[in-house]
């Protein structure tokens, strides 16, 4: 191949490259709507300059041939791939997509198979033949029924499509027209160039001037990459009453640029769409009194604001949501701001309307909780009175009771039934005869039985007052021990309640310690000694660490 001749094939090598380089940066970029369906049709064009070339500079009719049935291959891949594109792209809506699509893709597929077959009926390829023309031979073959009918179906299907585009030439921002007009154009131009040669109209030396038209198609599709952002900033969703809302909403793309915007968000912000769309979000709304630009990197928040109108607060609430495409892939985010400040008007005057009748029922409630624990201590001094022996104990084991249950950090709303149960915790000596209860020696089998009932018949005064049966634990269960060895449930370790294992400490560590009539009080250290052996038999070991360092600090 002498110079002249490489310096006629350069065009079509150049050609090539700008279709390529469309499909990389098409490819680069898949995810948005309509990217995949582009990718393919630009790879039907490269296909179809590249079989071009080789046909050209290939001398044997069959191979001819053979490389320009390639080329009716790539333009069904592209017949089949255009339209697709052009209804995802623009959202035309049509029903059961998939079977339109299926349906549309017989003629592409009957025409290839007629291509590929031609070497057994020759219903393509009528009087083939080779013509010196030029530097390189060309290719000349009549155009059958089957040829003209599937270029008539193309033209037509192709005008169709960018007649969809050119309807979503309404969109009201410039961005997007642009980006309608550049793919239109772009693409119109290659297929008007194939209108010559199937009308025996010769441009050039050779016979299709496709790949000269497919690279001024590419140069405009080129520019409309770098100028209108196709495929970067994209239309996500929009709808005729997008722009109707009274809420001001905005849509973000992956990149955190605002891809869409409704008029009462720009009312807000005081600027038109061309100077936002395609903006970074955080620049637009740095100073924007809805907090935006905080939730760019989350799925879904919901946030309020408040910022002042003519002198008057007005708040609003932003709801953010995730927007997918059809394989549930997030390509962006809409923010939503909903005015609520009738709402926080009727809360405020609400919560003035509540503030009195809550502090009543607030006073109310102190004044029967005071009466409520006024009557608990009347019962206790009342056990206490009938039992001499144990004057003072209800009040001394409560105090350390409620001590111990601040160290182990219980929550103040607990320890108040805490401080109840502890309180009444041998309510259910009143049902004990006085002959037991106040005997001197040492108790019966039947007798010890008698006395362990209390705690059942403390369950039974207790659990019928709603006010007392979250103070129930203590009086019902501080007989129970570690081991499972107690009564009257026997229950073991973690499954006593915790105000119960507190309480069951203190009551052994101050009764060990009191005189009474048939014994003596030990001593402090004789107590911390028994608390230590009873460690994980009677008591909860962790409670009873507690217990013992209070006693070394002098707490109790």
């Amino acid at each position: 191949m002498d110079i002249k001749e490489i310096t006629y094939l350069l065009p079509y090598p150049g050609s090539l490259g700008l279709s390529l380089g469309v499909l990389f940066y098409v490819w680069k970029r898949l995810g948005p709507r309509g990217s995949l369906a582009y990718l393919w049709s630009a790879g039907a064009e490269s296909l179809y300059i590249f079989a071009y070339i080789i046909e050209l500079i290939t001398p044997g009719l069959r191979g001819k041939i053979f490389w320009d049935g390639i080329q009716w291959l790539a333009a069904a891949v592209l017949l089949a791939s255009f339209p697709a594109f052009v209804v995802q792209y623009t959202e035309f809506k049509i029903k059961h997509p998939r079977y339109v699509f299926s349906i549309s893709l017989f003629a592409p597929a009957a025409f290839s198979l007629l291509v590929a077959t031609d070497s057994q009926h020759h219903w393509i390829y009528l009087n083939s033949r080779i013509i010196s023309s030029g530097l390189f031979p060309a290719l000349i073959y009549d155009y059958s029924p089957f040829v003209v009918i599937f270029a008539v179906y193309s033209y037509a299907l192709t005008f169709v499509s960018c007649a969809l585009l050119f309807i979503r030439f309404i969109r009201p921002h410039k961005l997007f027209r642009g980006q309608i007009v550049t793919i239109a154009v772009g693409l119109l131009i290659p297929i008007l160039g194939t209108v010559f040669p199937l009308l025996g109209i010769q441009v050039s030396s050779q016979r299709d001037i496709t790949p000269f038209t497919a690279a001024i198609g590419n140069i405009i599709i080129a520019y409309g990459f770098y100028r209108f952002r196709i495929f970067e900033v994209t239309p996500i969703a929009r709808d005729k009453v997008f722009e109707a809302m009274v809420e001001p909403v905005v849509i973000l793309d992956n990149q955190n640029r605002i891809v869409d915007i409704n008029t009462a968000m720009l009312d807000l912000l005081g600027r038109n769409a061309a100077a936002v769309i395609g903006e970074p979000a955080k620049e637009v709304f740095e100073n924007f009194p809805i907090p935006i630009k905080m939730y760019t990197h989350v799925s879904y928040a919901r946030a309020e604001a408040t910022f002042q109108i003519a002198g008057r607060d007005v708040y609003y609430e932003m709801t953010v949501w995730p927007l997918y495409d059809r394989q549930r892939r997030m390509t962006g985010r809409i923010y939503i701001s909903h005015d609520i400040t009738a709402l926080k008007e009727l809360e405020r005057e609400l919560r003035e309307l509540n503030v009195d009748l809550e502090q009543r029922v607030h006073t109310r409630t102190q004044e029967l909780a005071e009466a409520y624990d006024t009557t608990l201590e009347g019962w206790a001094r009342t056990l206490e009175l009938r039992d001499k022996e144990t004057e003072g104990h209800s009040r001394r084991v409560t105090e350390i009771t409620i001590k111990v249950a601040h160290a182990l950090e219980i929550p103040e709303d607990e320890i108040v039934h805490i401080r109840r149960g502890a309180i009444l915790h041998d309510i259910g000596k009143m049902a004990i005869p006085d002959e037991i209860l106040r005997k001197q020696g040492t108790l019966t089998h039947e007798e010890r039985a008698v006395i362990q009932q209390h705690p059942d018949t403390a369950r039974q005064l207790l659990e019928p007052i709603p006010f007392l049966r979250k103070a129930l634990d203590i009086p019902y269960c501080h007989h129970e021990k570690w081991d499972g060895t107690g009564y009257p449930q026997g229950l073991k370790g973690r499954a006593i309640p915790v105000s119960a294992r507190i309480f069951a400490i203190v009551d052994v560590w101050d009764a060990i310690q009191s005189d009474r009539p048939y014994k003596s009080g030990w001593s402090r250290e004789q107590a911390i000694e028994y608390l230590k052996e009873q460690s994980g038999c009677h008591f909860d070991p962790r409670i009873t660490d507690v217990f013992l360092r209070l006693v070394e600090k002098g707490e109790i």
